[in-house]
């Protein structure tokens, strides 16, 4: 009996020390035949529509259930990658089947699937692996199908770049941000792809489902990683992949990236019982190209000291009636910018208003819309001094206003809009439709009510649109 024990582990030690990788869920998780998944992967990444994203992709958001569940909601990742090159793709999918602390790693060797071979980009491995809480513990990868559900899409799309795969076990919220931020530094030797394994909620009634994931989606659109740990914290199941999930918006926030949704669907929609479903969201996140936003920057500093002057001017105002001087070193924030100033309490708008005429020092035009937006936002009553303390202060430095020549180039997440007709006027900020997950047309229904004019105006010849740009940026990207 003892022989044989010693010879199981033996061989059990034999397997997690080899090198390659085969496959173990064609056949479960989707199909086994390479022409039959060659074809079905083919089909859909030509049936199947994304927007064109001017900038570098970062990294996408794909589901890991079985492809007769999920495979219609992954391709839209997919999509998004097809014919682009990447030197590696990281792959960080959670633990279904061990639990362990930290995070594993297979670091050399090669993964298999039934489309071919993908090999392990080891020179990337060993500077995660510099991490302490990353481990290489293959045994980890065995039984796992988080990772290997990825590869035949991922082969379809940009064959020939090199992985990373890790897999998740328990983690602080520390470990999370200490790997997002070797991501980033990954990022500026390598031009690589982070790829988020993970589905939402699972097995609730179709409605609650929906209800739950839509939440989920605006913490994820807005990168709001404090929200999503609070509530994994407080037992809310909202992802399975939380933990790469955390870490990825962490890395996208950290390079200064946004996040498009592309498909949610979940299995009651695809092939499922509706009284059990599970949650599938496909998203991308992409840095703007450099200009398309606007070409100027603020370092963090000139950031800091902005909405210092911000918080120090509402503080002095509200409590004694008095604006401090304040002198600024830095060129930039003595130029003439148009710049708007929103307050949020609880993450709820407290109050907005802004100078989209660049005739005063940026520096000086924070420090009054400060006071404009506490004191004379006509939708609130004024803010009071006793309040600030649960005020959240955001910045928007604009863009000049270019006048638009047809409604196709506005991009919802890059321009703000002004609309004007006769004495009616209105402005939305480029992040508002963001927030609100509106799509073009419901952002300029919305443009339209705000100046007072009927939704459908933005369609009326004698109607003048404008399109900006803004640099947003708040007092939550440096707390603590």
């Amino acid at each position: 009996m003892i022989r044989l024990l010693i010879i199981y582990f033996s061989l059990l030690n034999l397997l997690f020390a080899q090198e390659v990788k085969n496959f173990e869920f064609a056949g479960l998780f989707y199909p086994e035949r390479k022409k039959e998944l060659s074809s079905l992967i083919d089909n859909l990444l030509v049936s199947i529509k994304v927007p064109h994203l001017k900038g570098k992709v970062l990294g996408i958001i794909s589901p890991h259930a079985g492809y007769i569940f999920s495979a219609d909601v992954a391709a839209y990742s997919y999509k998004v990658l097809k014919d682009k090159k990447f030197d590696t793709a990281i792959i960080m999918g959670p633990s279904h089947r061990y639990y362990f602390k930290g995070v594993a790693i297979w670091d050399k060797g090669e993964f298999k699937v039934p489309l071919g071979s993908l090999k392990i980009d080891e020179e990337i491995s060993q500077k995660i692996e510099e991490l302490e809480f990353v481990k290489n513990k293959k045994e980890y990868f065995f039984k796992e199908h988080s990772i290997e559900v990825q590869l035949p899409f991922l082969i379809k799309s940009i064959n020939n770049t090199k992985i990373v795969p890790l897999i998740f076990g328990e983690n602080t919220y520390q470990n999370l941000e200490k790997l997002a931020e070797k991501l980033k530094e990954i990022a500026k030797i390598k031009n690589i792809i982070v790829i988020v394994s993970t589905d939402l909620s699972h097995y609730h009634p179709y409605l609650e489902a929906k209800r739950i994931d839509a939440q989920t989606i605006k913490y994820i659109k807005k990168k709001d990683t404090d929200a999503l740990w609070i509530d994994y914290k407080l037992g809310k199941m909202r992802a399975c992949g939380i933990y790469p999930l955390i870490t990825f918006l962490l890395y996208v926030k950290k390079t200064e990236g946004e996040i498009k949704i592309l498909k949610y669907a979940n299995s009651g929609d695809t092939a499922g019982d509706r009284n059990r479903v599970v949650g599938y969201l496909s998203a991308v996140a992409y840095k703007k190209e450099e200009g398309e936003t606007m070409n100027y920057s603020l370092n963090e500093k000139e950031k800091k000291i902005l909405l210092k002057i911000a918080r120090q001017t509402l503080e002095s105002y509200l409590k004694e009636g008095k604006i401090p001087e304040f002198k600024v070193e830095s060129e930039k924030l003595k130029e003439k910018r148009g710049v708007f100033v929103t307050l949020k309490k609880n993450g709820e708008l407290r109050g907005c208003i802004g100078r989209i005429v660049a005739d005063t020092p940026l520096y000086l035009a924070v420090s009054q819309m400060a006071i404009e937006a506490a004191t004379s936002d006509p939708r609130f009553r004024p803010v009071s001094f006793s309040e600030l303390k649960d005020i959240e202060i955001e910045i928007s430095v604009l863009s000049p206003f270019e006048k638009i020549k047809s409604l196709d180039e506005i991009v919802v997440g890059r321009d703000g809009l002004m609309i004007q007709k006769g004495f009616y006027s209105g402005l939305l900020l480029p992040q508002v439709p963001t927030e609100y997950g509106w799509d073009k047309k419901t952002y300029l229904e919305h443009l339209c009510l705000k100046a007072g004019l009927p939704p459908t105006a933005y369609n009326d010849k004698d109607v003048i649109i404008y399109k900006f740009t803004a640099l947003v940026f708040s007092e939550k990207e440096f707390s603590p």
